[in-house]
């Protein structure tokens, strides 16, 4: 079968329409959306089916449109919600009905900061067939050649032009008709992220929460259950449900959750409130890669906040097992992102993200002030990818800790933060002395003390209650104006 033997059949054409109201617009994505996901999912079928293509078969997805030629200023203490210049700006929509709360937000301040009314229509971007139909259970994408044509010849595949980070790294051109970017991710890198979520944490990315924590020890995962059970005993708490890997839903403190057979690459546990204003616990285990895949990957759902809380290694003798480290610098070794973002991009402390970290610790703590100081240090925080850095040559990377007066060190934390500033979304990290291998005290078992169990316990509760004050501000306070670059999409 070759592609000139078919001819192209696609739905009708949707003529853009004008809207100053965003819900409207929003309903009229999710009617585009679903008609291009019907038609690709129809014939999807048909050709499983055994019944031979008759046409190529191509849908587009939605696309948002805005026009406008004031150079008005919006307010300027807002880092998003309107554009910078006059012009033309779009953006490629996928799955409005797992976005409608971000997108009618996004519209509505984009409407009334311009002053001008937006088009919802057709793109010219054509949806795959992979993602067309990600999301029936009971469908399958079969590998090439397992059917008896070439589903390149009957249905789009995945185009690694639109798949990509160009946009947020601040390299993508304009399109063709000369129109700027609106939002940070095109529909094909969002769908693409939305499928490799589900994929590497075993649960739907509907379930994920705006607040989300990182570790790399089990442990959390274990005190994270704890709590959640605790809370949803709690009718005061605002806790709806906590979702396990596998999709599994509990809503009460007793209920019961299965350890899936084959447990997944990045585990995630959802502790739901309405709104997706809860809290996502996600166990990226140890290393950079996997810190960057996960945040990657988590970053199109347009996250309020994310926080690292795992171990570390303490590199001063003042520190002790189980202290705390709030990092408000990063020594960047890791190098996975140092194409993405050279390193001498600084990567700054966000202060409402440190204040309400320091907070949470002193809550939890019961210490305050300079007593504070006595199991929290704050100072630069060196991310390698090296675990096993002490059996080298300890001169060159002694040397370089001490000129960064780097006070802890661990494979992830840097990699999160600085995938957070390129995301464009708020980062923190507080971590936990866990060996202090310059001191002889290595990451061996019967080397824990009964203070650092005790406070291993306490930091999980940190990372949630730090993540409940950063909920607790208005949306312009927490996605900080350091976060943006010249030129900005007006979409968060």
């Amino acid at each position: 079968m070759n592609d000139n033997a078919l001819q192209l059949e696609t739905p009708a054409p949707a003529e853009p329409e004008y809207f100053t109201d965003a819900d409207a617009a929003v309903d009229r994505l999710k009617k585009l959306y679903d008609r291009s996901t019907g038609f690709l999912t129809e014939h999807f079928v048909e050709a499983l089916g055994g019944e031979k293509p008759k046409a190529r078969y191509r849908a587009f997805y939605p696309e948002v449109r805005l026009t406008t030629t004031s150079h008005t200023k919006a307010d300027s203490r807002l880092s998003f919600g309107h554009v910078s210049l006059p012009g033309t700006y779009a953006a490629t929509i996928t799955q409005p009905e797992l976005f409608d709360a971000y997108l009618r937000e996004q519209l509505d301040l984009l409407i009334r900061n311009q002053g001008v009314p937006i088009s919802i229509g057709d793109s010219d971007t054509p949806m795959p067939v992979h993602f067309a139909v990600a999301n029936r259970t009971d469908l399958n994408v079969p590998q090439e050649g397992v059917l008896d044509f070439s589903l390149r010849d009957v249905f789009d595949v995945p185009d690694l032009n639109t798949v990509n980070d160009d946009i947020v790294n601040g390299v993508a051109p304009a399109a063709a008709d000369g129109a700027q970017h609106l939002a940070p991710f095109t529909a094909q890198r969002v769908d693409y992220s939305l499928a490799r979520l589900a994929h590497y944490t075993a649960t739907d990315p509907k379930h994920f929460q705006n607040f989300v924590l990182f570790t790399n020890y089990q442990f959390y995962v274990d005190e994270f259950e704890a709590f959640a059970r605790t809370v949803l005993g709690d009718a005061e708490s605002g806790y709806t449900e906590f979702v396990a890997p596998g999709n599994q839903i509990i809503d009460r403190p007793d209920g019961e959750i299965v350890q899936l057979a084959k447990m997944p690459q990045m585990p995630a546990y959802h502790l739901k409130r309405a709104g997706n204003q809860g809290i996502t616990l996600v166990n990226i285990g140890v290393g950079p890669s996997n810190a960057k895949t996960a945040t990657d990957h988590i970053a199109v759902l347009r996250p309020h906040a994310w926080l690292m809380v795992g171990h570390c290694a303490g590199l001063r003798n003042s520190q002790s097992l189980g202290d705390f480290v709030l990092a408000h610098a990063y020594l960047r070794e890791d190098h996975v992102l140092d194409d993405d973002l050279p390193v001498w991009v600084p990567i700054p402390a966000l202060a409402e993200v440190q204040v309400a970290l320091q907070e949470a610790v002193a809550e939890v703590t019961k210490l305050e002030g300079y007593e504070l100081k006595r199991i929290m240090r704050t100072g630069t925080v060196a991310t390698i990818d090296n675990r096993n850095w002490e059996l080298r040559d300890q001169s060159g990377p002694i040397h370089r800790l001490s000129l960064s007066r780097a006070i802890a060190l661990d494979m992830e934390s840097a990699t999160i933060a600085a995938n957070g500033f390129r995301f464009r979304v708020p980062y923190g990290t507080l971590l936990c002395v866990s060996d202090k291998p310059l001191h002889g005290e290595l990451k061996l078992p019967g080397m824990a003390t009964d203070f650092y169990r005790t406070q291993v316990a306490s930091h999980l509760l940190i990372g949630v209650r730090a993540m409940e004050k950063l909920r607790d501000m208005p949306l312009e306070r927490i996605h900080s104006r350091k976060l943006r670059s010249f030129s900005e999409t007006a979409f968060l």
